[in-house]
């Protein structure tokens, strides 16, 4: 079966990012870039935080 919505493709598309050449964008296209970036990098850490509550709600109601 092929998935295009696996999980396993996450890290192409993370690839991908890295490798785009940088030199023909702007100072206001690389700030946006990093704007960008850094939204989604506290998008990242709020889901990561939610996951971490949501395993130790889980633990602390199995531990009982």
């Amino acid at each position: 079966m092929d998935q295009d919505d696996s999980p396993l493709r996450i890290p192409d598309s993370l690839t991908a990012l890295t490798r785009v050449d940088l030199d023909p964008l702007s100072i206001a296209e690389l700030e946006a870039r990093i704007a960008a970036l850094q939204g989604e990098i506290d998008r990242t850490r709020r889901h990561i935080e939610r996951a971490s509550l949501h395993r130790a709600s889980a633990d602390a109601l199995f531990r009982r």
